[in-house]
């Protein structure tokens, strides 16, 4: 099976009390410093969490299926760095830890590609990207062992094979194999993420490779704010998902000015009640893409999703899907996340 925006199949010790956790920023128009997470949703990632360290096997990851890979792995990784927990000292330390073995360990050493599809590379990348700078990898190998790369050298070999990928593409975006000519807003939302967050990082990423995908996503996007999957859209077709993936990587690409950035923003508020198909996966980008884009919009739209997700939620710390139950959960846990402002991805 393959990850897909249309056919997404298998997509990719803790305290006794849930604690109130505080936010961690005071940029211009975020939360203030001391601001207070609800405690709904710390009891939700608190139990979600929770499942999730339980059900990692010993390679470091969690099974997904067919999906299993460096993608599954990476969503499971980025969730447990959002949860505001210091990844060096607090509980989830060990599971970082094991994830990102288990995450360098799928890289080609000579190409830097974490197969076996761009999605998986894709959120490898930005799960790399984001513990980049955060985690001390000084402990993360045995000296000497065949798998000692650091974590920066890992991300410079994913954005070195993202780069190769996308410069062989006739749309300078990319698709499920690395060497494909064609494209789709799914894969390269995903792949594209990953290049900012380790821009982001202070890892040397071209203006051009930037730019050039922007502009892929802009030709995708149709006056009313929907956008197409591997053909420009015409509009009117249900759109949360893929127009919240072009929202968002306008916002941190900061390429606000283009219209696709206002049209796909309009959409998402107008649509914002829907229920789309793959929520969880909608989900994963209408939060960030909302945060970035309005905090009374998102704080509305997060309110309303708390409520859904509380009575969601298995006894087990687990939400069902239908990219199965790792990806589901993480990716729910995900769209909670950005209530803790901790990955450097969320910032404004």
């Amino acid at each position: 099976m393959r990850f897909n925006t249309i056919v997404l199949i298998a997509f990719l010790s803790m305290a006794n009390q849930p604690q109130l956790v505080i936010a961690q920023t005071n940029l211009p128009g975020q939360a203030a410093i001391g601001q207070e997470v609800p405690r709904e949703v710390h009891e939700i990632y608190h139990n979600g969490l929770a499942f999730l360290k339980r059900t990692q096997d010993d390679r470091g990851t969690w099974p997904a299926g067919e999906a299993a890979g460096p993608g599954t792995t990476s969503l499971a990784l980025l969730a447990f760095l959002a949860s505001g927990e210091d990844p060096n000292l607090g509980p989830y330390r060990d599971t970082i830890r094991q994830a990102l073995r288990h995450i360098i360990a799928s890289q080609n050493e000579k190409t830097g590609y974490m197969g076996p599809s761009m999605y998986h590379h894709g959120f490898a990348l930005l799960a790399l990207s984001e513990a980049y700078g955060m985690v001390d990898d000084s402990d993360l190998f045995t000296p000497g062992t065949s798998q000692s790369r650091s974590l920066g050298q890992a991300v410079e070999l994913a954005v070195r094979a993202a780069l190769t990928s996308q410069k062989r593409n006739q749309q300078r975006a990319w698709r499920y194999s690395p060497g494909a000519s064609d494209a789709d807003t799914s894969v390269s939302g995903a792949v594209l993420m990953g290049l900012l967050a380790a821009r982001n990082a202070g890892i040397e990423v071209p203006d051009e490779a930037i730019n050039a995908a922007i502009d892929y996503f802009a030709a995708m996007t149709a006056n009313d704010g929907t956008v197409g999957y591997t053909t420009a859209s015409q509009g009117g077709l249900e759109s949360v998902a893929r127009s919240g993936i072009v929202n968002l990587v306008m916002a941190i690409a900061r390429r606000k000015d283009l219209p696709a950035y206002q049209q796909t923003a309009q959409y998402l508020v107008e649509h914002e009640g829907d229920d789309p198909g793959w929520p969880e996966y909608a989900r994963y980008y209408q939060a960030q893409a909302l945060f970035q884009w309005d905090l009374d919009v998102w704080n509305r739209w997060n309110e309303d999703l708390i409520r859904k997700l509380k009575s969601q939620q298995k006894t087990d710390g687990s939400f069902d899907g239908e990219l199965g139950v790792t990806n589901s959960t993480s990716m729910t846990l995900l769209a909670l996340g950005v209530n803790f402002r901790f990955l450097p991805i969320y910032e404004r």
